[in-house]
């Protein structure tokens, strides 16, 4: 049985704590691997090293602490494909998806590879007599990252990579269900020429995740996860001065036109419905097609579609179009969910809830799932399901539809498609939704620009990657330097103002 510890200081360290959690194969349901939960003190120890070593980090120019993450770039396109096996044996991705999940990672590896323009300064010559103004964006010192199990190699990295090239040190807490690749990323930052200390591993649970809020070396915390979590993790943070950026839950609508193409439509929620399972927070579980031909011209198109859909585990080739759910939770409570929709009154068009895939009987497979006629107070519309589960909410016309994502709890991702450029400038301006596609059915920003969710789905002031990354993890300071020129005016006792 392999053990799975920390990475502290630059090298793999044992947990002494004595607690484990099993790690399974979701496509068997066996254990594969148990990994250590950490305690307050190993906690402690990672911190330590952090402290230790991000004063000499920081003090590296932009440019050399760039070098590191191009080598880490590197290796990552060299190690591609033992990263995915890792990932999809833990996770059960598919090997496509699975190396879609590090490819979006090293994209923002990529991008912060421009820290030394990111991180320039504002310079003001001559702000008043012999006056220069300036200001420098200077590191946090020690932050840490919370990442959740459905994205184990792309959210740490979205986290990581603009935190050490800004001069931070890292302390990642990935989730405990899938940790092999966060401990594998680690492994290629110090082979990039990473120091030591400077981006540690500690694989825990709650008691990790209160040690990094209330740890008073801790300067910033970011977290992806559930909505009651992301507002845990934001509340205490914050309560203890740090910084925080908490991401949270969805409930992701795409809005079909009766304009629309409904072939087009129909595959791009296939793929974005289904993907991964629908263990996505950018998945759309929620259809809305605008009228009643449009609707039937959609269920048309769809029944066929989801009930061919392949499943089975990563194992089964490229072809596989999602494989099991994470863990056997996960995949009871995305049945009891359809069981109750069931019981709401919706129209279950697809059913998958028998199916079982053979040879993996153990595994924790569903089939994908199609509900019509969803309603606004029904539980598979107001809850995030996170399981293949797509449910269609008919609208009479545009300004009902475009209610249903407006007045949602949920405001993280959605989407309209349409061939009229009026409707989709119009929707996309009015939406109150952190990120919009317009025939685009999942709208994940690339690296330049940043993530981030509306309402509910989102706490705190600055997204993931892109400019505000390094917003985040650096403070400004600003200088006000006089050089006199000879000048003896004498004291002055008035506050200072432009002259």
């Amino acid at each position: 049985m392999n053990t799975i510890g920390h990475f502290i200081g630059g090298k793999h360290v044992d947990g002494t704590s004595g607690r484990f959690a099993d790690v399974y194969n979701p496509a068997t349901g066996e254990v594969q691997a148990k990994v250590a939960l950490a305690s307050q003190s190993e906690l402690r120890a990672a911190v330590e090293n952090a402290v230790a070593a991000q004063p000499a980090w920081a003090a590296q120019n932009p440019q050399k602490r760039a070098r590191v993450l191009m080598k880490f770039v590197d290796l990552l396109h060299r190690d591609m494909d033992k990263l995915a096996e890792a990932l999809s044996r833990e996770h059960g991705k598919t090997i496509p998806d699975a190396k879609g999940d590090v490819i979006r990672g090293l994209e923002v590896a990529e991008f912060c590879i421009g820290a030394p323009h990111l991180l320039k300064g504002e310079f003001t010559e001559g702000a008043g007599p012999g006056i220069d103004m300036y200001s420098m964006r200077q590191p946090l010192g020690v932050v840490a990252g919370i990442t959740p199990f459905n994205f184990p190699a792309m959210i740490p990295m979205w986290k990581f990579c603009p935190a050490i090239a800004a001069g931070n040190a890292f302390i990642l807490k990935p989730s405990e269900r899938d940790p092999s690749v966060p401990m594998m990323l680690a492994e290629l930052m110090l082979e990039a020429g990473l120091p030591a200390g400077i981006l540690n591993v500690v694989n825990g649970d709650k008691e990790s995740v209160d040690g990094v809020l209330d740890d008073p070396d801790i300067m910033a915390v970011g977290f992806v996860g559930s909505t009651a979590i992301a507002e845990y993790v934001y509340t205490r943070a914050t309560a203890n001065g740090k910084r925080a950026q908490c991401f949270g839950g969805a409930k992701n609508h795409m809005i079909i036109m009766p304009d629309a193409d409904m072939d087009q439509a129909a595959d791009a929620l296939i793929g974005a419905g289904y993907g991964a399972a629908g263990e996505r927070c950018m998945a759309i579980s929620v259809a809305v097609p605008v009228g009643e031909a449009a609707a039937n011209a959609l269920m048309e198109r769809l029944i066929p579609r989801v009930e061919s859909l392949k499943i089975g585990p990563y194992t089964a080739g490229n072809d596989v179009d999602f494989g099991p759910l994470v863990t056997a939770q996960a995949r009871d409570r995305v049945l009891g969910l359809v069981e109750q929709g069931v019981k709401d009154g919706a129209t279950l068009a697809v059913d998958g809830r028998d199916f079982t895939m053979q040879g993996y009987e153990n595994g924790y497979f569903m089939g994908g799932c199609l509900f019509d006629n969803v309603t606004k107070d029904m539980s598979i519309y107001k809850e995030e399901i996170f399981g293949p589960v797509l449910s269609v909410v008919r609208a009479k016309d545009y300004d009902e539809a475009l209610d249903l994502p407006m007045s949602h709890e949920y405001g993280n991702g959605t989407a309209i498609f349409t061939r009229d450029g009026d409707t989709a400038r119009d929707f996309a301006s009015r939406i109150n939704i952190g990120m919009v596609g317009i025939n685009v059915p999942i709208p994940v920003p690339l690296a330049y620009h940043t993530f981030g969710g509306w309402k509910r789905s989102g706490f705190g002031d600055l997204n993931q990657h892109g400019p505000d990354a390094f917003r985040f993890y650096t403070r400004t300071k600003t200088v006000t330097s006089r050089w006199p020129s000879g000048l003896k005016d004498g004291a002055e006792f008035v506050i200072p103002t432009m002259k």
